[in-house]
């Protein structure tokens, strides 16, 4: 297993690529698109350069594919971001070019779904970036999260130690994107509670590796990305969200016991588990079912930890999946897990 190398960072002024090897859904849904493109250029000073698929709904693997070797092999663009995640960027990986990609490192952004580029990428020896899609965090209702700016920014311009801190308040409910009125005022929140830890009695030093549970699951049943041997993953912090798809407890703790059964969980001295994302427009679940999906997802969590991998720590509710604010972690990057001091620090 190659060990992931950081890609030189942007500058403000430079310009980033923003693809769409998911979905072209900023083509039907432009408000937090917009939005997002506009924050980047206003706040971050980036110049957001689009590609012939970014707005195309039902665009070929092959041409998706053709966005992102041109992206990477620009020699003026510095970064690239994923617009959204989809369902279907798996597809993708087939036609990728690995020699173009692996001489032509740059940081990229993407989280859900783009856990497989991100994973594409790490197998590369690139550090890529877990998070800060265009339109999910830069396209965030009447304003950026402080948190998630504050990360970002860090992770697109800065090298070196950043300390996570848990969310006072946090939001896991949407408003349409279809209706303007949705931009015009802060999204509602509620108490965030605090990190959980399980086994905090030492501290774990490693290398990032995980992303989104429901696409790690179809990368193992592909047998894509993932290595053969477990003991490629020794000693690293593994990081798991759930998407917005709200998979039950039973499925989750079936993904991480057939990883167990793989010998992957065993291999992870700390998991960072994300706050699970509870409610959606299908099931727009109250406050009383929202604790309880998310007590029998960490609980599932926990039986599979105690069934595979009973030393390992872990922190639950770590702000990093399809809740707002989100933090970005560097997929391959470094990840200190101080289970006395109860704090996480990632290396961006």
């Amino acid at each position: 297993m190659i060990t992931p190398a950081y890609p030189p960072k942007p500058v403000p002024g430079d310009r980033i690529a923003i693809l769409s090897p998911g979905a072209g859904l900023p083509g039907l849904l432009p408000l937090p698109f917009e939005l997002g493109l506009e924050r980047l250029r206003e706040d971050f000073g980036l110049e957001p350069v689009e590609y012939p698929t970014t707005r195309t709904m039902g665009a070929s693997p092959r041409d998706r594919a053709a966005d992102i070797h041109a992206a990477f092999a620009d020699p003026t663009v510095k970064a690239v971001m994923a617009a959204i995640g989809g369902d279907d960027q798996i597809t993708v990986l087939r036609h990728l070019d690995r020699e173009l990609i692996r001489s032509h490192p740059k940081p990229f952004f993407g989280f859900s779904d783009n856990t497989n580029l991100l994973l594409f990428l790490h197998n590369l020896g690139i550090v890529g970036y877990h998070g800060a899609c265009v339109m999910t965090e830069l396209g965030r209702p009447f304003a950026l999260h402080p948190m998630t700016a504050g990360s970002l920014r860090a992770a697109l311009f800065t090298s070196g130690p950043y300390e996570l801190r848990p969310a006072e308040r946090y939001r896991d409910t949407d408003r349409h994107w279809t209706d303007p009125a949705t931009f015009d005022t802060e999204p509602a929140s509620e108490p965030a509670g605090g990190w959980i830890w399980h086994r905090p009695e030492r501290r774990v030093e490693g290398r990032a590796w995980g992303g989104n549970l429901e696409i790690l699951s179809w990368l193992l049943m592909a047998d894509r990305e993932i290595a053969r041997d477990p003991a490629a993953y020794d000693g690293g912090v593994l990081f798991l969200e759930t998407s917005e798809e709200l998979p039950s407890a039973t499925e989750v703790f079936r993904i991480l016991r057939n990883m167990g059964e793989r010998g992957l969980l065993e291999r992870f001295p700390a998991l960072l588990m994300a706050r699970a994302k509870a409610w959606s427009f299908e099931r727009p679940n109250d406050a009383e079912a929202k604790r309880r999906y998310a007590t029998e997802q960490r609980e599932a969590v926990l039986r599979a930890l105690e069934a595979y991998a009973p030393h390992t720590m872990a922190v639950f509710d770590v702000d990093f999946g399809h809740t707002d604010p989100q933090v970005v972690i560097p997929y391959g990057g470094q990840v200190s897990v101080d289970g006395p001091a109860r704090r996480i620090t990632v290396t961006y």
